[in-house]
């Protein structure tokens, strides 16, 4: 098949569209991979579909959590040949036809179009559907927004935000477990091994291989405030967390009136569907807050969450509980004695002169072993580094 050249033809358009749709899925897309999309249709050709598919995922898609938005936008843009010129124009319907398959959000909202284009006045301000559009990968949004306050954000600045949380990585400190590894620089001698080299050379003994205690991360226990002053901080850090903590041994709870369990969520490979699956589970999201009758019902029935005293806790909440405070006093007591590290990660200390005033916060900055910021990206850029300086630091002795 002759493609002609892609420089006077129509395909390095219609890469561009499709690229676009890409970049506002949340695809790191940039200009050589669409260099290489272009060279790879060439190679491959258009003759058949499924080599073509197989040949721009290869270019453009570098994560495993990418591949049903990529699968879902390539079925949308190259089952209909009039949506290259939508998309290149970006003027979607807004209505989609009933026959229209079911796609996820990510993919929704990437082939979801804009209003129509409107001159703007000389000095009136840039909407929020250019911040959308045209800011998604903008160097300058992203800086500005890394400092930028979780609830001072607009919807779509909110959109951008969340998904950038997603690549914040989360390497937690690590402990030695009870299982040995070979290793060359090992403390002990691997016995077992010696003895199978020695038993195949006759008894001699060539070299002593050694063996060191395994390093694996601490256990995470997650507890997010889910309560109507923590609505979109518990969405962001929902999403950050279920990303930067997918490879690690995690049990994630939200509490408001209530506790609920996520972990079933979080098993979710897409972000996306884990924060469906999430609202369906919590029921009392955006409710009220009584933290000490969320821990007495997690010890009473979850408590082997906490494992040997190994368990990294985070508990995300702002401290404005309207529980009884006593029993919040006893479950923080028990739940700090258990675990190894326990980490109060509170937006309010976005403010230089914050103090814990309301009785629930003070009694988790009673018990913490350190109160942390999670109220922008910056912050939680940090929290990495912070983390491993907590968990290096001996234990507090609470009063």
């Amino acid at each position: 098949m002759q493609l002609g050249d892609a420089r006077t033809g129509k395909l390095a358009n219609n890469m561009i569209g499709f690229g676009r749709a890409l970049r506002r899925a949340g695809l790191p897309i940039d200009a050589s991979r669409m260099v290489l999309a272009q060279q790879s249709c060439v190679l491959v050709g258009f003759d058949q579909r499924r080599d073509l598919k197989a040949a721009l995922e290869a270019v453009l898609v570098s994560r495993h959590t990418d591949r049903l938005v990529f699968n879902e936008l390539f079925d949308a843009f190259f089952r209909n040949p009039d949506i290259a010129k939508q998309l290149m124009a970006q003027l979607l319907p807004q209505h989609k036809a009933p026959t229209e398959p079911k796609r996820s959000p990510r993919a929704q909202e990437a082939l979801a179009a804009p209003p129509p284009a409107q001159a703007n006045k000389p000095n009136e301000p840039q909407t929020e559907e250019e911040i959308k559009l045209d800011a998604a990968m903008s160097a300058s949004t992203q800086h500005r927004l890394r400092h930028a306050d979780f609830d001072q954000l607009s919807a779509s600045e909110f959109k951008l935000v969340e998904r950038l949380a997603r690549e914040i990585p989360l390497p937690l400190p690590k402990f030695k477990a009870r299982r040995l590894m070979p290793s060359a620089r090992g403390d002990r001698l691997n016995w077992g091994r010696l003895l199978n080299e020695a038993g195949r050379l006759d008894g001699e003994v060539l070299s002593l291989p050694k063996q060191r205690r395994r390093l694996q991360p601490l256990p995470l226990l997650i507890l997010v405030d889910v309560s109507g002053s923590m609505e979109r901080y518990a969405r962001l850090m929902l999403a950050f967390l279920h990303q930067a903590t997918r490879h690690l041994k995690r049990s994630v709870y939200a509490f408001g009136t209530q506790l609920t369990p996520l972990s079933v969520a979080f098993e979710q490979d897409d972000t996306d569907q884990m924060l469906l699956h999430t609202n369906a589970l919590i029921a009392d999201f955006g409710g009220g807050t009584q933290i000490g009758a969320s821990l007495e019902d997690f010890h009473q029935n979850f408590r082997n969450e906490v494992i040997g005293r190994r368990t990294l806790v985070l508990i995300i909440s702002d401290g404005l509980d309207t529980g009884d405070l006593s029993q919040l006093n006893n479950q923080l007591n028990w739940l700090s004695k258990q675990s190894k590290q326990f980490v109060w990660l509170n937006p309010l200390l976005r403010y230089d002169q914050y103090a814990p005033l309301a009785g629930g916060a003070q009694l988790l900055a009673k018990y913490s072993h350190q109160m942390l910021a999670i109220h922008n990206l910056d912050s939680l850029e940090k929290l990495a580094q912070a983390l491993v300086n907590v968990t290096s630091k001996p234990l507090p002795e609470h009063k």
